[in-house]
């Protein structure tokens, strides 16, 4: 075979570590491995964390955070930067700082619970998120319970979605993706710039086994980016894909499974 020489689009994730494999940084390089990109971290917490839930969660300090981003960025580079779990207002704001300075498109997912419902920010963060981060973001991917922490409202359709879009976009990312996957029906997604809509809509499959679902779309849209796609095609391609790994999702350990990052791979062979 011959040796590749070519470098494949660089993408950097900024989010904490999940024991279990399947959400988090370990989500995250899979999904860019999978997508064609080469995947850098940056670990702001670990967590003790398994398919039953977060069992413990220890973030690093904010001077560990910003010598990892400083080590990749100024000697690698990157063309599309994603934001994680971030666990406390300090390196809420410090990782805006960083994202500021940085001339590369950002996907910020504002964790804030587990799949389980286990906290992953603290409460004191979420003005940090509305007004340093989510100012930086070119597409922020907050699913519902993630809107009702920042904004209030409570999405039960798709016109909430509007308006949740509509509140997200006055904190400054460039784009909304409302994930509407907690409503029932089809599993629908908005992405907004709030001039133009575009729904996003997937067959619900029976399939308990979703953990990672947020990280991984997330991923799949930075990765995207990086390869030069627009955040229309980005954000299509990366809802194909996490839909195709929810399908294929496993059962692991006794409680919520993964999705199947290598679902592409596995189908071709």
């Amino acid at each position: 075979m011959p040796i590749r020489t070519a470098v494949p689009p660089r993408v950097l994730t900024v989010a904490g570590s999940d024991s279990g494999g399947g959400a988090g940084i370990q989500a995250d390089l899979k999904t860019m491995l999978a997508l064609g990109v080469h995947g850098m971290s940056v670990l702001t917490a670990v967590t003790a964390q398994n398919s039953l839930g977060v069992q413990g969660a220890w973030e690093l300090p904010v001077d560990a955070v910003r010598a990892q981003y400083r080590s990749v960025v100024d000697d690698i580079g990157v063309q599309a930067v994603k934001t994680g779990m971030l666990a406390s207002a300090a390196l809420v704001e410090t990782v805006a700082e960083l994202l500021a300075g940085t001339d590369a498109p950002v996907v910020v997912d504002p964790v804030g619970v587990s799949k389980h419902g286990d906290a992953l920010l603290a409460a004191e963060a979420l003005d940090s998120v509305r007004t340093k981060l989510l100012p930086v973001a070119t597409v922020a991917t907050p699913n519902l319970d993630e809107v009702a922490q920042l904004t209030g409202v409570q999405v039960t359709d798709e016109d909430g979605m509007r308006r949740a879009a509509a509140e997200i976009l006055a904190f400054g990312p460039r784009w909304a993706l409302i994930k509407g996957g907690h409503l029932p029906g089809e599993a629908v997604d908005l992405l907004t710039d709030g001039s133009v809509e575009h729904w996003l809509r997937a067959p619900r499959y029976d399939n308990r086994h979703t953990h990672g679902t947020g990280c991984t779309l997330a991923s799949a849209i930075a990765s995207g980016l990086a390869l030069g796609q627009d955040v229309p095609t980005a954000v299509e391609g990366a809802k194909a894909y996490v839909t195709g790994a929810i399908r294929a999702g496993f059962a692991l350990g006794g409680g919520i499974g993964p999705v199947d990052h290598g679902w592409r791979t596995r189908q071709a062979g």
